[in-house]
């Protein structure tokens, strides 16, 4: 009987230590389970918002290369008129360009490009190189311009001041091209 109660005692030494390990075990394993779902609850919002991120980038770079022949176009003028500059002798100092913009009239579309010069040389060169502009005189677009097979346009010249002590002028010009 005591040989019977010292098995039956071993047993449930045995039973409980195999109990506590498992026991903690378990608890480790609801540990590791709970911060595997955690991580797979990150890199979910991660997935979110990298998809957010990814349809904002594209949304940005639409825009950008919708805008882009405009910049272009933009760019384009204003080395043109620098060229007029120099072939009028004069001196463009500071030369600020607006983002081209289309204008519909009827079935017509043109593209309005502004620009502010300021510009230096003598007087009769100052009034040469507005003459140029205005009346379009040695002022032809190249055949090859990038930002359109042929464009027909007119320059528009709006303001003109004239510091003649200074041999400094400022004009603001507004070149509409017809879009075929």
């Amino acid at each position: 009987m005591i040989l019977g109660a010292v098995v039956i005692v071993a047993a449930l030494v045995v039973v409980g230590v195999i109990y506590f390990r498992q026991a903690g075990e378990i608890v480790e394993l609801k540990r590791s389970s709970d911060r595997a779902q955690a991580l797979v609850d990150s890199l979910g919002d991660t997935k979110v918002g990298l998809n957010k991120t990814k349809v904002e980038t594209q949304e940005k770079f639409d825009g950008y290369k919708e805008q882009f022949p405009k910049v272009l176009e933009s760019i384009e003028y204003g080395n043109y008129l620098y060229k007029i500059a120099k072939d009028s002798g004069v001196a463009i100092t500071r030369l600020t360009a607006s983002m081209p913009a289309d204008t519909q009239v009827g079935a017509f579309t043109y593209s309005v490009s502004s620009f502010v010069i300021r510009f230096e040389g003598s007087i009769g060169n100052i009034l040469k190189f507005i003459n140029a502009i205005r009346t379009g005189e040695d002022f032809k677009l190249p055949a090859d311009l990038t930002w359109s097979d042929k464009v027909t346009w007119t320059a528009e010249v709006t303001e003109v001041n004239i510091d003649v002590a200074a041999s400094i002028a400022t004009i603001k010009v507004n070149i509409y091209g017809y879009k075929g």
